[in-house]
This record gives C-alpha cells, structure tokens and sequence, in this order.
C-alpha cells in the first residue's frame, strides 16, 4: 500500500494543463447534467400535472427519506473519502493497487447499503412520523407516505452502488458515463407516471405507487449503464470484504466525521419537512418544485464543476502542491460564481413568471405557480451562496480535512433552527425558503474561513475583481427581464406563458452582452473549450 505522506512538487505547467482540461471535463459533465435536468424538468412537469398535491407531497417526502442518507452512504462517501484516497492510490501506488483498494472499498459499501435498506423497509413507519408528523392530521395521507417510502427505500442501495461507481470513472477522469446515467432515472420516473399510473388506478391501488415503482427502476438503469465502462477500465471485479486494507481504513477514517455530518444533515432535513408538513396541504410541493427549479442552474455547470474538479484537487494535495491546488480551486469557483450569480438574479426577479410557464398545466394551477413563485424568489437567490459553498468543500476534503465541513453544517443547522422558528409563522412555506437561504449564507462565509485557514489563501484579489464584473452584469440583465416580463402580459393561454419566455429570454441576452462588454474572462474560458470541439467535429 502506499505511503499516505504527500510527495512536494512544483510543476506550474501540470495545473496550467489540469485548469485548461477542467472546463473540458466539466462540460462533459455539464452536458450530460443538462440533459439530466432537462429530463428532470419533464418528470416534475408531469408528475405536477397528473398527480393531486396530496399525492405530490407524500411522494416528496417519501423520497426524501432514502435520499438524506445519500451524504454517508454515496455521494457524501464519493466526495470525502473514496475518490480522494482512489486518487492518492492511482498517483503513488498505481493501476493494480487502486484497483485492489476499489474492490475492498466497494464490499465495505455494498454491506452497510444492503444493512440500511432492510432498515428503511422495516422502519418505514416511524421514518415516516419523524418527517412527516403533520400527516397524521390528514385522513390516509401518512398511510400513502408510508407505503411509497417502503416501496422506495432501497433506491438508497442502488444510489450508492452507482456512486461507488462514479467514483472509479471520475478518478480515472472519465466523466462521461456517470454524467448521463442519472437522466435514467427521469426516463423511468415518466414512463412510469403514463404507463403505470392508470392501471393501478383501474386495480384499486394508489395511483402514486407508480411514482415508487419507478424510482427503483430508475435505480437500476443508473446501475446497469455503468458496468461496460467499469470493464473497459478493469474495475468491475467481484467486490472483497477487508477492513484490514490501509485504504479502506482511511477511506472510514474520512468517513467517520461525516457520521456526525450525516446527523446534523437529518436532524436539518428532518425540522424543514416536519415544519412544513404542518403548513397545509401543497406546503411540501411548492417548497419542492421551487428546489428542484434551483437545482437545475446547479447542477449543470456548478456541481459539474466540483464534481470534474475534485480528482484534480486531490492530485495535488497528493503530491502536496498547494499551490496549484489553491490556483485550480479559484479557477473553478470564479467559473462556478460566472453561472450561479446570474442565476440567482434571475430566479429573484423574473421567478414566478418561469414557474408559470414552466409549470401552469393541469393539476398545477394558478395559486400553486404564485406559491411555488414566491418560495422560488427565496431559494433562488440564495444559489451563489449555496454554489460557493459546493466548490468550498472539495478543497478541504482534498486535503483529508472532512471536520471542518461537518463543523460548519452543525452551526449551519442552528442558524436554520432560529430562522425557520422565527419566520414560518408569519410567512408559512416562504418561510422556510428564508431560513434555507440565511443559513446557506452562513454555511458558506464559514467554509470560506476554513479554506483560508487550511490553504492559506482564497485569491481574494482574483476572485473580487470576477466577481465585480459578474454581479454588475446580473443586475443589468435582471433589470431588463423583469421589465420584459412585466411589459409581456397578453391575455389568453399563450399570453401567460409570454412573460416567462420574453423575460428568460432578454435576461439571458442582457447578461452575455454586459459580461462580453465588461470583460469577464470566464466568458471566453468557458467558450474556448466548445470552440475546439466544434472545430474538431468540422475537420
């Protein structure tokens, strides 16, 4: 096994190249982020459309059980631990040695995902209670919450089997596979709301089941679609269960923190879905369709970027370059702050005229477009605080520091606490979009400290001078959308969707136009890479 002591090197050019192919990689993620979102943007259309919201917000919550244990069993274990000590292994021992490390690791993972899913089966009910106990209040709503959370549960198992599996590509910087495979489970989600939904009807059963049952199938698509590449690279080999192995001992090592993280994030989880299951029907709908709208301008270029950045990151700290560690965190978080800023003015000013032309049909009407607007316009604004805090983080666990993440999530969940406890009464569902939003902010001034403190240096002087140039275009075109928006009101169906469209539209062509004429270099870095591609397809 390798040595976990770093080797110091100072090779400028090396994260010149990692800086110049990070882009790339985050594009490739990006693209198939986009198409993920995309599909995701349709499930909830449809699922708006053909469901009640008694239906919408037991599914909301049902999923979300599973899903809160995605911090300790996948993504979170991804981020933290494998991928940095797969990385460190690959960098000092080579290709037979992280393999060795990835079949240990991945049996370790498979033991607590099929433990936990047998769990969450048989605990459902109180699961249920713990984020739900306003359900209780509701004839049958509690009783369907509990059925679709016992259905869905063991997604958790197919979630990180999936994850492990991302994490072996992505070390081995192929991104493309783990990128596109999550749109499968948008693809399973809407077949199954057309295909399933009216024979269970017909049989007597929920309807919503076909929600439940999708989501496992999705889980398996993901899962599947994996496995050629995995081959490809040689690292689909039958799983081995061996704690004694140095690395999975520092994978656990890394992990151990996050036990305390992953309660600090149920306990956050668990008083925003109690709060709002006790703020009427449609409360959980709204505060989720306004999430989801949030997670689409993040998760196509922010978290593609943390996610391509991260092997990169945890090269370094291998080999103890800080320096270029610090240079190739910088360059990600000014392209991430390029794409959420504009974002978050744009979510602010033009949100409720997206949400009804994104959303107005069917079961999803007018009251529900103003409130999931005005949930939006809190949750939205707060994006570059939350992707500042998503490019914070992988530093820090580069450098094996996973404390101070969990650390800041604890002060994080008392800020929340205060705000929600303070603001629900008077502001109902809003008011638990405000307490998400402060304690994003608090979470990410925080984690700025702690990357200061571990590195040394935050390239303020970088990072200040992008940062000017891209709030001062966002304000420009978030001026003019909203004024569009508000110029295009027709009436008939077409015309409620014309404020929306006009107002994405002028905003999106503002904000290119002022970051060109204020000159933004992300503009051009981002550009760059698709240049050469397209150059490449026309030769």
């Amino acid at each position: 096994m390798p040595s976990w002591r770093p080797h110091l090197i100072s090779e400028k050019d090396e994260g010149d190249t990692e800086r110049e192919r990070l882009v790339g990689r985050a594009g490739v993620v990006g693209a198939g982020t986009l198409l993920s979102r995309v599909l995701g943007f349709g499930r909830d259309v449809v699922i708006a459309a053909l469901f009640t919201r008694g239906q919408t917000d037991a599914f909301s919550v049902a999923l979300t059980i599973p899903n809160a244990l995605r911090q300790l069993l996948a993504e979170g274990a991804v981020s933290s631990a494998v991928v940095p000590v797969l990385s460190l292994t690959l960098a000092q021992g080579g290709d037979d040695k992280a393999r060795a490390f990835f079949a240990r690791a991945r049996g370790v993972s498979l033991l607590a995902l099929v433990v936990v899913s047998l769990l969450g089966v048989i605990f459902a009910g109180p699961l249920t209670s713990l984020f739900g106990v306003g359900y209780h209040d509701t004839p049958g709503k509690f009783e369907r919450t509990v059925t679709l959370t016992r259905i869905m549960f063991p997604y958790i198992f197919f979630m990180g089997t999936a994850a492990m599996g991302m994490a072996a590509l992505n070390a081995k910087k192929q991104f493309a596979v783990p990128a596109f495979a999550p749109g499968l489970f948008n693809v399973a989600l809407i077949a199954g709301a057309f295909a399933l939904r009216g024979p269970l009807e017909a049989r007597g059963f929920d309807g919503s089941i076909a929600l439940a049952i999708s989501v496992l199938v999705g889980g398996v698509l993901q899962v599947g679609v994996q496995i050629p590449a995995l081959r490809k690279i040689g690292y689909a080999g039958r799983p081995i269960l061996d704690l004694r192995d140095p690395g999975v001992r520092e994978m656990l090592r890394r992990i151990l923190p996050m036990t305390f993280g992953l309660g600090v994030y149920y306990v956050d989880l668990t008083l925003s879905r109690r709060f709002l299951s006790e703020l009427g029907e449609g409360a959980q709908s709204y505060f989720y369709w306004a999430s989801r709208l949030c997670d689409f301008p993040q998760g196509i270029f922010v978290m593609a970027l943390s996610t391509a950045a991260l092997p990169s990151l945890a090269g370094f700290a291998a080999k103890g370059n800080r320096e270029e560690l610090a240079r190739t965190w910088a360059h990600g978080m000014r392209l991430s702050l390029f794409v959420a800023v504009p974002a978050s003015a744009a979510l602010v000013a033009i949100g409720e005229p997206l949400v009804v032309l994104l959303f107005q049909r069917g079961h999803f009407d007018a009251v529900a477009a103003r409130e999931t607007g005005r949930a939006l316009a809190w949750q939205g604004g707060a994006i570059f605080t939350v992707a500042a805090a998503r490019q914070l983080i992988p530093p820090l666990h580069a450098l094996g520091d996973t404390r101070t993440p969990v650390i800041v999530s604890a002060i994080d969940l008392v800020a929340f606490i205060v705000l929600a406890l303070v603001l629900r009464g008077p502001f109902g569902h809003v008011g638990i979009s405000m307490a998400v939003a402060g304690s994003s902010f608090v979470q990410a001034v925080l984690l700025l400290a702690g990357v200061k403190w571990r590195l040394g240096t935050v390239r303020a002087a970088e990072l200040g001078s992008s940062s000017i140039r891209i709030v001062a275009a966002s304000v420009i075109a978030g001026a003019g959308g909203w004024g569009a928006a508000r110029i295009a009101v027709v009436p008939g169906s077409l015309g409620r969707a014309l404020p929306g469209l006009l107002g994405g539209i002028t905003f999106v062509v503002l904000y290119i136009v002022s970051v060109w004429g204020l000159g933004a270099r992300e503009l051009g870095e981002i550009a760059r890479p698709i240049r050469r591609r397209l150059a490449r397809t026309n030769q």
